[in-house]
This record gives structure tokens, sequence and C-alpha cells, in this order.
């Protein structure tokens, strides 16, 4: 799986992007973002309040419950304001 990382969550974890094997129980995001969490303190903290992070599979905005496998791209970042 391909994660990509943003804006201070790319500052937090010190990854722009890594390739990664997540274990057979990760089936969603949900699940994915326990994993990252349980990686370290540095992802711990980037990904405390899921609140504040959006979440893109595949280039497709995503929910908690949508599910993840190997070979997907998965972005995490603020959300976006314009002007």
């Amino acid at each position: 799986m391909k994660l990509l990382y943003f804006a201070w969550i790319r500052q937090q974890t010190g990854l722009g992007e890594e390739e990664v094997d997540v274990p057979e129980t990760v089936a969603d995001v949900a699940g994915l973002i326990k994993w990252l969490r349980s990686r370290g303190p540095q992802f711990a903290a980037a990904l405390e309040d899921v609140s504040t992070i959006r979440i893109a599979v595949n280039q497709q905005f995503a929910e908690m419950d949508t599910p993840v496998a190997d070979g997907d791209e998965v972005a995490l970042f603020p959300p976006m304001t314009g002007g």
C-alpha cells in the first residue's frame, strides 16, 4: 500500500510518502488509522484527532468504513480551505 502524507501530517510523521505492508487485519480506513497510530509517537500524535484529517483511497474521498487493500494508494491530509 502506498501512503501519502500532506501538510502538518507530513511534518509530524517526517514522511511525505511510503510503501507499507499492512497486517491482514486492516480491512478499512479505521483499521489503517489504528495500525498507523501504533507505529510510534509521531504517528499517534499526527493521527490523534481524525476529525481534523481527510482521507482519500485511490484518489476518492473516503470514510472510516471505506475498504482498503494491498495496492491501494491512501492519502492523509488536513481539510482544505479556499479563498
